[in-house]
């Protein structure tokens, strides 16, 4: 996956970092050359310094052909306006932002922007949302560590039981959505066509449970 990322501070080093680590294609754009500083030795990325917005920047960056953009500078402007230009200028599938001020997060919602407002855990939660974009975390807990997330469920599972989706420690399954109403399924009840089931994940299990899905929808 090509990301671009904009802003390499302390948030846009480290999920640069991650990503490239990863294997994935990191492109890292910034106005200032010393924050190249922030990247681990070895970054296997490409650096670009210049505007987040600039139109040769983002082509040199090869934004025309990203899958994922994310605007993370110190300037709530800035994100704005780069996040904005990848969405509908270059069409980047999917862009996130970073936010300091709350209030400005109608700008983006009314862009189909989602954002990131908290910095503790902006990396961790960044990296999902690029990664496992059908598991978006409807509540989370602490610092990011145990979500809930909702999904539907691939018709290879209709019939078996949903206490077989959960991993001790890792996976619970603790909601079940079934014709519009809700219920708290016991050990015993199956997956029926159309459930829209509610997972309690650990973060670093995200990625088993997209793959178990995945994986039972044959994908």
């Amino acid at each position: 996956m090509r990301v671009i990322v904009v802003g390499c501070g302390r948030v846009g080093s480290s999920l640069a970092a991650r990503l490239a680590a990863e294997e994935h294609d990191v492109r890292v754009i910034d106005r200032d050359p010393k924050s190249e500083r922030l990247l681990p030795p070895g970054f296997q990325g490409r650096v670009l310094h210049g505007s987040g917005y600039s139109r040769a920047v983002l082509d040199a960056a090869g934004t025309a052909h990203a899958d994922a953009f994310v605007a993370v500078t110190s300037g709530d402007n800035t994100n704005i306006v780069s996040a904005r230009t990848a969405k509908e200028t270059y069409r980047v599938p999917v862009v996130l932002a970073r936010i300091y001020d709350p209030r400005r997060a109608d700008i983006y919602r009314d862009l189909g922007i989602p954002t990131v407002t908290s910095v503790r855990w902006s990396v961790l939660r960044l990296h999902q949302m690029l990664l496992h974009r059908h598991l978006t975390p409807e509540l989370t807990f602490g610092n990011g560590e145990t979500l809930l997330v909702r999904s539907g469920l691939p018709g290879y599972l209709t019939g078996r039981r949903l206490a077989d989706l959960e991993v001790d420690g890792e996976i619970r399954v603790v909601e079940v959505t079934r014709g519009g109403r809700s219920l708290l399924p016991t050990r015993s009840t199956p997956a029926e066509t159309g459930d829209l089931v509610t997972f309690a994940v650990a973060s670093d299990a995200l990625a088993r449970l997209r793959a178990f899905l995945d994986k039972e929808l044959g994908s």
